[in-house]
């Protein structure tokens, strides 16, 4: 009988294993469970993104339609300080990819442009769909930054 249940646990694991993820989003939740399209746009460059439904990107989408000066990080993100806290749901951010929005803290927005690991936590708020062309559309040094629904 403990042979059943262990060859049924692992077939279940394998099985959650094998949903289908954006190859460019690896590690994110799962795209296909109720998730909404938004917006970004950088100059005259529109990048379209994918949110997730959590109830920190609900918060986040309650602020939409919002243009705002996104500082210089590190050279491999842009981020803004919300004036009032969003709800938070952070784990350690492990491997970001270049066009991951997450929540640092309780009001940082933080959209990344280039591909590294770190130990830091976040909340995940969505991913830029196709993030070709994002570095370059944010440039060196703080930009205007337009969020907005699709």
């Amino acid at each position: 009988m403990k042979a059943i249940v262990l060859v049924l646990m692992i077939g279940m694991q394998l099985n959650a294993c094998s949903k289908n993820e954006n190859p460019a989003q690896a590690g994110t939740p799962d795209a296909s469970s109720s998730t909404t399209k938004m917006k970004i746009t950088v100059g005259t460059t529109v990048f379209t993104a994918t949110l997730f439904d959590n109830p920190t990107t609900i918060a986040f989408k309650a602020t939409l339609p919002l243009t705002i000066n996104m500082t210089e990080l590190n050279g491999n993100e842009k981020y803004y300080d919300f004036p009032s806290a969003l709800p938070t749901n952070a784990s350690v951010g492990g491997d970001i990819k270049a066009g991951d929005l997450m929540l640092y803290g309780s009001n940082v927005l933080v959209l990344f442009y280039k591909n590294f690991n770190t130990p830091y936590s976040y909340t995940k708020l969505g991913y830029v769909d196709n993030p070709t062309g994002l570095a370059q559309a944010l440039g060196v040094g703080n930009v205007i930054v337009k969020f907005e629904n699709n």
